[in-house]
């Protein structure tokens, strides 16, 4: 007879052997903190214009150089949960706005760190996030009072240019001003009903060589590769857009011909030549003069385009097919007929260009306001254009984030240490334990400033003093001066740096949700892992798809 074995009393007697079981503040709550605080640590040097670049190698041995934290986040594949959180709440703040990942890290970070200090000092976790979440509604109370202005008028590219310079510095200190101008004038263009802005609208050409200064926004479409006949130019051109291939049509079953002269050889081909040539001269008759087709065009297809005048290009890809469908005003067709005048687009320039030896097919509108604007990004390696290509989006976002609500904060931390000073004093009122979280929830404020003077190589505290100084004078919109040569402060607002009031919005709301629900966690349970290799993740997908 088989002798029993008696198990571990507990909880280990439920769960399969090799699963992990930690509870209590010591290893669960401080072990999370420690994991997250680490993550935060990692990006918060990262932070602000002066922030230190990251290389990061993916698990494909992608080489990423950066200090944007949403593309850092992204390729780490940060395993541990309670730092997943706040991955997820920083990832949901790129969907969200697009701008502002790193001061949700390094806010719930320092939300974190100061939680620490309270659970050590011997309050529970429930007291701790009961003040949290006070005094984020209290600063999501105060934070439309410490509004500085508003866009006035949405479609002033030195006005817009202004308002996203802050988050264009953050990724190319130095280069600011011409690349919000350049942002600021792409935006503009695509800006329909003066309200409804898409991000997609505003596409991005990398084309290696020359300098980043030589970066250009045309009004249109941007393809770098080249026609697929003899036509490189026109002018004032009727559009057709095929999803299918120009060609001939094959049948989908095989079939054998016997053929037993020379004249039935001579006449084979005759009738398949003779519809296809119907086909292409029934469209160039609709007055079309650029043909763009989503596959691949034939032989004898590209004969009678060239035949009839028409211009040939050909896309690889089905989006940029909807992109251009959308920039002339045309419909993708399934099938190879001649276009209505409704399915048919308008481009005032379609022509073949060499930018830096490389060919490029430029669909160009002449008119200001079109569907999709190309910011043509130049540069002398793919790792400074692919920076420039994200200093691009996080301004696109920001002017999508003006476009919801046209309200900013004066920037530099002048906002953080405002709502520091205004939530301390808040905290004072608060009975209960709640008000020593409270407090700790307005010193984590303080990160921000002190990240931006840390990253410049300044003293933090002697900012810090300097900053609340000047709060406490009534001056609101003082904030930390970068370009001092030692610790400085400055009016932010004359100096025309300012936060879009979303962002730092739902920054906050977003980094105190992910601390309150790293606190919220007691318990740690993990199965034993299944055995043999890991499954094979899917394949990539493309958000572009709309």
């Amino acid at each position: 007879m088989a002798m029993n074995i008696p198990r571990a009393p507990g909880f280990a007697q439920m769960m399969k052997d090799g699963a992990k079981n930690y509870h209590g503040l010591e290893e669960a709550v401080f072990r999370n903190i420690s994991a997250c605080k680490e993550l935060a640590t990692t990006t918060r040097s990262a932070f602000g214009p002066n922030g230190m670049n990251k290389m990061v190698i993916n698990h494909i041995e992608k080489l990423f150089v950066t200090n944007d934290a949403a593309t850092i986040l992204r390729e780490l594949e940060v395993q541990h949960p309670a730092a997943k959180m706040l991955v997820l709440a920083s990832q949901q703040m790129e969907q969200e706005i697009g701008d502002g990942t790193n001061f949700v890290m390094v806010f719930a970070g320092a939300l974190l760190e100061y939680a620490e200090d309270l659970l050590r000092m011997g309050l529970s976790p429930t007291e701790v996030i009961e003040g949290y979440e006070i005094a984020c509604k209290k600063t999501l109370e105060l934070l439309p009072e410490l509004c500085c202005g508003k866009l006035k008028d949405i479609k002033d590219v030195e006005e817009v240019g202004n308002a996203i310079k802050a988050s264009v510095m953050s990724k190319q200190y130095g280069n600011e001003d011409f690349f919000s101008k350049l942002i600021a004038k792409a935006c503009i263009s695509v800006l329909q009903n003066n309200k409804t802005f898409n991000v997609d609208n505003v596409r991005v050409a990398k084309i290696l060589g020359s300098g980043v200064l030589s970066s250009s926004v045309v009004q249109g479409m941007v393809f770098k590769r080249a026609v697929e006949g003899t036509k490189t130019k026109m002018e004032n051109a009727k559009c057709a857009v095929f999803s299918c291939p120009v060609d001939t049509s094959h049948t989908e079953t095989k079939g054998t011909v016997l053929i037993k002269s020379a004249d039935e050889l001579m006449n084979y081909s005759k009738g398949e030549e003779n519809s296809l040539e119907e086909q292409i001269k029934s469209i160039a008759e609709k007055g079309i003069t650029v043909v763009v087709s989503g596959g691949k065009v034939g032989d004898m297809a590209l004969h009678f385009l060239n035949k009839y005048n028409i211009m040939a290009v050909r896309l690889m890809s089905k989006f940029d097919l909807r992109r251009v469908s959308r920039s002339i005003g045309a419909v993708a067709l399934p099938r190879l007929t001649a276009p209505t005048d409704e399915e048919a687009g308008h481009c005032d320039h379609v022509f073949v260009s060499e930018i830096g030896e490389t060919p490029v097919i430029i669909f160009q509108q002449d008119k200001d306001e079109g569907a999709v604007s190309t910011v043509v990004v130049r540069g002398s390696t793919d790792n400074i254009m692919d920076d420039i290509e994200r200093a691009v989006d996080d301004g696109v976002n920001t002017f999508k984030a003006y476009a919801r609500d046209a309200r900013y904060l004066p920037g530099a931390g002048a906002t953080e240490i405002e709502l520091a000073n205004q939530l301390a004093t808040y905290g004072e009122t608060v009975p209960g334990l709640a008000q020593y979280a409270i407090k700790q929830f307005s010193q984590a404020f303080e990160a921000i400033p002190r990240a931006l003077a840390d990253n410049a190589g300044v003293k933090s505290t002697e900012v810090l003093s300097m900053l609340y100084a000047a709060h406490q004078e009534g001056k609101k919109n003082v904030g930390f001066d970068i370009e001092a040569e030692a610790a400085g402060v400055k009016d932010v607002v004359e100096a025309g740096i300012y936060d879009a009031f979303v962002t730092k919005y739902w920054g906050i709301k977003l980094a105190t949700n992910a601390a309150v629900t790293v606190l919220r966690v007691d318990q740690i349970i993990m199965a034993k892992p299944a055995g043999g290799p890991k499954p094979p993740k899917g394949g990539g997908m493309d958000n572009d798809d709309d």
